[in-house]
């Protein structure tokens, strides 16, 4: 398609066609090849060794919803990267934190993107939040033979819900099966420690700054007790992404506001190593 397209300067008859509102099914009809879960793996001896992405992190406050991971990417008992990004923009009301083989989270990621975007220009609207979730269970789901040989990708899925003015999270296996969440929830390896930490700190009545800080609290949490998750590391000015969905969109919290935050609760765990207590009746 590509050389076809570079030798007459034209756009093949399939860009001009009308057709289905998925980008995923216009690439599988047209260059499956580029569809991860399409590819042909060479045949394997024993477990493939890539960068996983590890912990992952979700609540709800009135008024939206923060999405938060770690920064570290291990690959078996090395860390492979320090500073790796796991929590992106899915659109302006939608986001997506990755935990699993980092190289094909990151793809199905962009996918998804595409898939969006491909919607809203043929459609002439967007996808509501639950036809959202249903779409990448769809992807989660097209790439379950790589997760079968090891690669899994394991999302989670969070924005606000335009129509129902509230912030939603959604949970996925590696089947493609989809679970809704309500007031946190947290996947990757450090996922049992992150939930349990955010279990103890949860209220349905969070400020947006007490549920940002609840999701570090959590992480921290999760970096203590798994070696894969990393914590916030002040040393090296490497900090947690951050990000907050509410009826104003997307948001990324900017580095000096995480640093702040990290730096708070470092302050705090000098006098309680074991983190904050949850209130006793």
């Amino acid at each position: 398609m590509e050389a076809n397209t570079r030798s007459t300067g034209r756009l093949p008859a399939a860009f001009l066609t009308p057709g289905s509102s998925s980008f995923m099914d216009f690439l599988s009809a047209h260059q499956p090849e580029m569809l991860p879960g399409k590819r042909q793996l060479p045949p394997m001896q024993g477990v493939v060794e890539a960068p996983h992405g590890t912990t992952i992190v979700a609540t709800t406050f009135p008024g939206g919803v923060v999405l938060a991971g770690d920064r570290r990417a291990t690959m078996g008992n090395v860390i492979a990267q320090r500073d790796i990004e796991k929590v992106f923009p899915a659109d302006e009301y939608s986001a997506v934190g990755i935990a699993g083989t980092a190289g094909l989270a990151v793809e199905m990621v962009k996918l998804f993107q595409l898939e969006l975007e491909h919607f809203e220009k043929v459609e002439g609207t967007t996808l509501s939040l639950e036809g959202k979730a249903n779409r990448l269970s769809t992807m989660i789901r097209s790439n379950l033979g790589m997760a079968m040989q090891g690669l899994a990708v394991v999302p989670l899925f969070a924005g606000f819900d335009v129509d129902r003015a509230k912030g939603r999270i959604f949970s996925y296996d590696v089947t493609g099966g989809r679970s809704e969440e309500h007031g946190f929830a947290a996947t990757g390896s450090g996922s049992v420690f992150a939930r349990g930490a955010m279990k103890k700190l949860y209220r349905d009545d969070l400020t947006e700054e007490q549920a940002t800080t609840l999701v570090v609290q959590a992480l921290y949490d999760a970096a203590d007790d798994d070696s894969a998750t990393g914590g916030p590391d002040v040393a090296r000015r490497i900090y947690p992404i951050v990000t907050v969905i509410s009826e104003e969109g997307f948001r990324r919290l900017a580095e000096a506001e995480t640093s702040e935050i990290a730096r708070t609760i470092l302050a705090r765990r000098l006098e309680q190593p074991d983190g904050p207590r949850a209130a006793l009746l």
